[in-house]
């Protein structure tokens, strides 16, 4: 049974332009920032994006 706001959609950044909006705002960043992010991390896990944009590895 599928529940709403499951942890696999939590602990992911998609490519939806709402959600890429959301997390430039919430990192003070563009949603070109995020994108790139998400490229450089090979992943759309969202503590390596966040990673990326801090500048760790």
């Amino acid at each position: 049974m599928s529940t709403r706001g499951s942890k696999v959609e939590r602990n992911s950044v998609s490519e939806q332009p709402h959600e890429l909006a959301y997390k430039a705002r919430k990192e003070g960043t563009s949603k070109d920032k995020v994108e790139a992010a998400k490229k450089a991390a090979g992943s759309n896990q969202r503590k390596a994006v966040e990673g990326k944009l801090n500048g760790k590895k």
